[in-house]
């Protein structure tokens, strides 16, 4: 089989430019499942119900998010109403949602595991410690975790982590698509950041003015999604279905 994950969608304009091109990767790639990470695909940051249903009509299987998971409130029932719709596994019980969907394709089950980095993010629960956990309750071998996580360290320790036990660790956050591309054990697939999906000549999806006007004088600044030409970066995982076993990582940078 093979599995699509797309890098953090940002904004409309990223939805937009996702929406006029992943059938055509779909096709040349023959793709079974699509993962995107959706976390800003909101204008403004975020992900809302608009942006999550855009993301789901364009061919999105499963929606991971990040740290920016609950930053729209108007999201949060739909957490609790869509499986597919997944936040980080690491968030402290009681929030909406659920870090881990199990997709029935009827000839196998995917299980979509999204977890959060602590270095530098919030301290939230160990992602070390949850996810030893979570491995012990799914019943499928072929298992692929969004690590949204700030620090090349931390995901390059859970990568290593991993190896042999999941299918991929896919990293997101950045928004710089590393190259790095490896399968880890001859077994998983990895890769430190997935990249983004948004405007190329901007700063992580936000006009480069803005950007550059509050690095510069550290002073509030509201962000606004760059209209430049947009790229696509995320990877292609080819995997055995029957054991979990990744075979080949493609790295994707479409303009």
């Amino acid at each position: 089989m093979n599995l699509l994950f797309l890098g953090d969608v940002v904004g409309s304009h990223g939805c937009s430019f996702v929406a006029s091109k992943i059938n055509e990767i779909k096709r040349e790639y023959n793709i079974d499942i699509v993962v995107i990470n959706g976390e800003n695909s909101a204008d403004g940051n975020g992900i809302t119900p608009q942006s999550a249903k855009s993301l789901f009509n364009l061919g999105a299987d499963v929606i991971t998010t990040g740290n920016h998971c609950f930053r729209r409130r108007e999201i949060m029932p739909l957490y609790d109403e869509k499986n597919c719709l997944i936040r980080p596994a690491n968030f402290p019980e009681g929030n909406a949602g659920k870090g881990v969907c199990v997709y029935d394709m009827g000839s196998a089950k995917i299980a979509v595991i999204n977890l959060m980095g602590t270095l530098y993010l919030e301290a939230i629960d160990n992602p070390f410690s949850v996810i030893d956990r979570l491995l012990e309750e799914i019943d499928t071998p072929n298992i692929f975790i969004d690590f949204h996580a700030e620090a090349t360290s931390e995901k390059k320790s859970m990568g290593q982590y991993l190896a042999g036990r999941v299918t991929a660790v896919l990293g997101t956050h950045t928004h710089v698509q590393t190259a790095d591309e490896v399968i880890l054990s001859d077994h998983t697939a990895y890769i430190t950041d997935a990249g983004m999906c948004g405007a190329e000549l901007s700063v992580l999806g936000v006009k480069s003015e803005l950007a550059i006007k509050k690095q510069r004088f550290h002073c509030p600044v509201r962000f606004a999604e760059s209209n430049n030409p947009a790229f696509i970066n995320g990877v292609v995982v080819a995997f055995d279905e029957k054991c979990g076993k990744a075979y080949n990582i493609k790295r994707l940078l479409i303009r």
